[in-house]
């Protein structure tokens, strides 16, 4: 048996490679679902723990927060004891935060929302660049893939919540908690890798380091990677709530939302691997935005009809703008280490962003008692969106615009 084309192996064997890519693949399908599933229960939550919309948003807000805190840290960590191990702590942490979310009480719901975000942090920046470093051939293909896992268990955390709080007496607490199971699986399949020590790069040692901090791509990466989250969680926490005031049981709301994560699907699968092939994404980056702009109109009508459409849309912009930043915390660097190093600053800053969307939206919400300035709001988030992707989806990376920007400095000095 041959191995797996476009694996970077250093001599392992074909079982070790596919081991990897199941590992990579099953990490993926932790990074959304313990969040997505929130969404369809904040409702009862609310209720149960007698808390106010802005507090209830701060459920989905503290994981984001904690992205934005962990982020640029996760690389440095992982330079110290590897990025094997830095995930499967990470796992470690996610399984520790599920369980004491599922505790009763304000309290536990806070701490272990603040583990799984610390917890999904890690995965969210090192996967990236664990693809690049092993799969330097198949960098679209695989981005898609891992995508797709992500996205399909955090459709079902949406669409399965509501079912499974009502089985027995699971309430929030169960159906939150049962998704523990997928992360002490996901943590066994990852052990294997820490037997394994990955070389250095070539290269990496010798070339300057790039500040990503005054690179203009780079911030276009980060308010891209941070606007496409703050609609997506945004919709997350307040789809199920905006549906319900237009007439939706919280049943069928969850599976509304179930819809926009189910459109996601293909779309995380196609765009890298167009992505990849194109000159630059500068097209792809906008008919994000413009999808997002439309699908937002629909939600802004309040018709019952469109909701279907609407959420079609969303997933589709909100699955784009997800693979497309993925995508160019790859293809806007030379290495794995510069990837982890974009992808902390933009997931830090971006997420730090994003952070704001759940608890403002439910602000707005309480103050005019209505959804139409949070759409509004959601609305001017793509126009972000859109400028933010033009700047991103230019050719070129960030370590040759800095290296650009530097002789232009030295020329003007001489």
């Amino acid at each position: 048996m041959e191995k797996l084309p476009g694996v970077y192996t250093n001599n392992n064997t074909t079982k070790a490679s596919w081991l990897l890519l199941i590992g990579v693949l099953l990490v993926g399908t932790n990074l959304r679902v313990p969040i997505t599933s929130v969404g369809a229960l904040i409702t009862f939550i609310r209720d149960d723990l007698g808390i106010s919309n802005s507090v209830a948003g701060l459920i989905t807000t503290l994981p984001l927060l904690a992205f934005a805190i962990l982020s640029p840290f996760a690389p440095k960590i992982a330079n110290r004891i590897g990025m094997e191990w830095t995930i499967a702590l990470s796992l470690a942490v996610l399984i520790t935060g599920i369980i004491i979310r599922s505790i009763t009480g304000i309290t536990f719901l806070f701490i272990g929302t603040l583990f799984i975000g610390l917890a999904i942090a890690i995965g969210n920046v090192l996967i990236p660049a664990i693809i690049k470093m092993s799969f330097p051939l198949k960098i679209g293909i695989m981005t898609g893939i891992y995508a797709v896992f992500m996205n399909i268990f955090g459709a079902l955390g949406s669409g399965l919540s509501v079912p499974i709080s009502s089985i027995g007496n699971m309430g929030w607490q169960g159906a939150l908690g049962i998704w523990g199971f997928l992360a002490v699986i996901s943590l066994l399949i990852w052990l294997p890798q820490l037997r394994k020590k990955r070389e250095p790069e070539a290269g990496v040692a010798t070339e300057p380091k790039t500040n990503l901090w005054r690179s203009p791509l780079a911030w276009g990466v980060t308010l891209f990677m941070g606007g496409q989250s703050l609609a997506f969680y945004t919709l997350i926490t307040w789809m199920p709530d905006m549906l319900n005031s237009i007439g939706y049981n919280p049943g069928t709301a969850g599976w509304m939302v179930f819809l926009l994560q189910a459109a996601l699907i293909p779309t995380t699968f196609v765009v890298p691997v167009i992505a990849e092939r194109l000159k630059n994404q500068i097209g792809l980056a906008v008919g994000t935005a413009v999808l997002f702009m439309i699908g937002f109109c629909g939600l802004l009508l309040g018709s019952v009809m469109l909701v279907p459409l609407s959420a079609i849309l969303l997933g589709i912009a909100g699955g784009s703008g997800f693979s497309l930043s993925m995508m160019f915390f790859t293809i806007r660097t030379k290495d794995g280490k510069e990837a982890a190093e974009l992808s902390g600053m933009a997931q830090s800053f971006g997420y730090l962003l994003a952070a704001v969307g759940p608890v403002l939206a439910g602000t707005l919400h309480d103050i005019s008692h209505g959804w139409t300035m949070p759409i509004l709001f959601l609305l001017l988030i793509s126009v972000m969106i859109l400028i933010a992707g033009i700047v991103s989806g230019k050719e070129g990376m960030v370590s040759n615009q800095f290296k650009k920007k530097n002789r232009k400095e030295l020329a003007r000095g001489h």
